[in-house]
């Protein structure tokens, strides 16, 4: 993969990282990928059924071949939370594109995954929300270009956050191409 053309949100779960990508992808005139919504489609079920089902570390095997598998360009990328842990898959992904880290604090997380606690979450048994949190947010630092601390931004702070850094070090991904070339469509 040759072109850094796509921008992927990492966090943790609870970060916004699929509401801000769906509106970061609108704004940009981008397509948007959910890598959990390919795992739930894949399975045909929700992302925490599948994680309970698989456990955690065949689960994080299974996003990070979803992860490798991406051959994509000029998209928007909102990560699995937990793809911190595969770092074969964290290289693909800073192949792709230029990965910014959703930077939202503890009591925030913790008070968004309590209004939604179905949410898929890869957390080892007996392991607290707080000890997977500590554990994950040196990860997501170490791999992200930029940290947006976005835990008082509403979703479009947040986006024009990410647009004003993008404008000022990547203006290149700013561009709307004027042509878009496509790949051959295979026939068969």
């Amino acid at each position: 993969m040759s072109e850094r053309s796509c921008i992927v949100l990492i966090g943790m779960a609870a970060s916004g990282k699929s509401t801000v990508g769906r509106e970061l992808a609108a704004a940009m005139h981008l397509a948007h990928l959910d890598s959990d919504a390919i795992i739930e489609a894949t399975y045909g079920a929700r992302l925490q059924y599948v994680t309970d089902a698989l456990g955690k570390e065949a689960f994080l095997d299974l996003e990070s071949a979803v992860i490798r598998s991406l051959n994509l360009r000029r998209t928007i990328v909102s990560s699995g939370g937990s793809v911190v842990y595969r770092p074969d898959a964290m290289s693909h992904l800073t192949e792709m594109g230029v990965l910014i880290h959703l930077d939202v604090p503890l009591p925030v997380i913790l008070e968004r995954i309590a209004r939604k606690p179905d949410r898929g979450l890869a957390i080892a048994p007996g392991q607290t929300i707080e000890e997977l949190f500590a554990e994950r947010d040196q990860l997501y630092r170490r791999w992200a270009e930029y940290s947006v601390p976005c835990g008082g931004m509403t979703v479009p702070q947040t986006v024009q956050a990410v647009l004003d850094y993008l404008s000022r070090v990547h203006p290149e991904l700013c561009e709307v191409p004027a042509e878009v070339q496509l790949p051959p469509v295979v026939k068969s």
